[in-house]
This record gives C-alpha cells, sequence and structure tokens, in this order.
C-alpha cells in the first residue's frame, strides 16, 4: 500500500538485494524465493522492499563483549534532544464495539450443506 500511495516500485519477500548503476541512475534488484524456483525483479530507486528472514544472517554476541557492554555507561536521552515533537497526532473520534454475531446453524449432511450455501447465495 505504501508503494502505490508514494507511486514507487516494489519488490516483496527479498531473499538477496543489490544495487546496480547503469547510465540512468542507481537500480535495485530483489532476489526473492518463490514455489517454483527463484524470482528477480529490477526496478529504478526509490522502491519500497520487505525482507524475507533468509535475507541476513543473524550476529551472536561472545560472552567477552558481553561482559564489556554491562560496563559501558549508558546515556539516557530524550526525543527533545533530537528536535523531535513526541507530542500526540492522531485524536481518537470514537470507539465502538462491533456488533453482536449471528449464531450459525447446524447441518445434518454435506447435501444440507450444499443446499444452505446455495440458498445463501456464496455458491
Amino acid at each position: 500500500m505504501l508503494a502505490g500511495l508514494l507511486g514507487w516500485s516494489q519488490a516483496t519477500q527479498a531473499s538477496e538485494i543489490a544495487f546496480e548503476e547503469d547510465g540512468n541512475g542507481w537500480k535495485v534488484k530483489v532476489t526473492k524465493e518463490v514455489d517454483g524456483g527463484v524470482e528477480t525483479v529490477r526496478a529504478p530507486l526509490p522502491m519500497v522492499v520487505t525482507t524475507d528472514l533468509r535475507l541476513n544472517e543473524p550476529r551472536y554476541a561472545s560472552l567477552p563483549n558481553i561482559m564489556k557492554a554491562k560496563k559501558k555507561k549508558l546515556e539516557k536521552k530524550t526525543l527533545g534532544d533530537y528536535g523531535v515533537d513526541g507530542g500526540r497526532r492522531l485524536r481518537v473520534m470514537k470507539v465502538e464495539e462491533p456488533p453482536p454475531r449471528k449464531g450459525g446453524g447446524k447441518v445434518e449432511d454435506v447435501d444440507g450443506m450444499i443446499s444452505k450455501l446455495k440458498e445463501l447465495g456464496a455458491i
């Protein structure tokens, strides 16, 4: 939805991303795994890309680095330190509970289910 609103290209479930430069500017080559194999998409920047869990490999902290991190001083900052207003931007106009659902009906057999679905216009 974001890409559509911005008018940008979009690639989803990326398992590999590469940037390429040609005569017209930068392009992004996105590879993703699909049921039949691998699909590759190439589009110009700007572009919205969503990723797959296989894109990056996690880095695990070693015990010596964990011990070093415990000794470091943690500096607390506020949003104002970065020039960001932390006030509310949205106003809740109304909150309502959804209407209660109607109870379902039981059918005796498959033929009864098919006739009920036809009656409701589902098939």
